[in-house]
């Protein structure tokens, strides 16, 4: 059965950084795969127009079949009442009607991350929201590894998809984001994904792999 599946990126980049190697995947298994973008930067700053080119290029790299774009203020979400939250996400979830659902890690340490998670996973009841049949949270570097090191907060996978076949593609489209990568010991560096993604593949088996904590699957 073809999927339906919804990334949720809170900030474009992230659906690169948690999941870009299992949305090509999925695109390879002629899967529907769907862009929900929650931010933008303001239309006065200099880069707002080189923003929106990286992410049409991204967009087509990636062959969505839909890009859906909040326009939320960045770094300053908690300024939205999580009832505007809720009902922005609810809106794109229903028109898209994944099965598939990728959301930012809840221990995140933005504070954007920690509120699009909260808002989006209030949209995911089974009796409001039935044809969601499984939902993981992602691992963005930069975010996610600073979490608090508490059992509460850490980052402990338990899902991981193998990426080997997608990884150098990944690497590509992530090098679109010029503003968004730097070199080592930049959490954002080539040398870092590449590190984490050989990480996870160690632990799966296999070369390179992306890692997800499964919340919910029903089979």
């Amino acid at each position: 059965m073809k999927n339906k599946v919804l990334i949720i990126a809170v900030h474009p980049d992230d659906e690169t950084l948690g999941c870009g190697g299992t949305l090509l995947k999925h695109k390879e298994n002629a899967d529907e795969i769907h862009w929900l973008i929650c931010t933008t930067i303001d239309k006065n700053h200099s880069y707002y127009e080189t923003r929106e080119k990286e992410i049409e290029e991204v967009s087509r790299l990636y062959d969505f079949d839909s890009v859906h774009n909040l326009r939320l203020k960045t770094m300053q979400v908690d300024e939205y009442s999580m009832s505007e939250l809720i009902a922005s996400i609810s809106k794109v979830i229903n028109e898209v009607q994944p099965n598939i659902v990728y959301l930012p890690f809840k221990g995140d340490v933005h504070s954007d991350h920690r509120k699009i998670f909260e808002a989006s996973y209030s949209c995911t009841k089974s009796f409001r929201y039935p044809f969601i049949k499984k939902i993981c949270m992602i691992e963005t570097l930069s975010e996610t590894e600073f979490a608090p090191s508490t059992k509460e907060d850490a980052f402990i996978p338990n899902t991981f998809i193998d990426i080997s076949e997608f990884f150098e593609k990944k690497i590509e489209i992530m090098k679109v984001f010029e503003s968004e990568i730097a070199e080592h010991p930049f959490p954002r560096s080539k040398r870092n994904l590449r590190a984490l993604a050989t990480l996870r593949g160690a632990t799966a088996g296999c070369e390179y792999a992306e890692s997800f904590v499964l919340l919910k699957e029903v089979l």
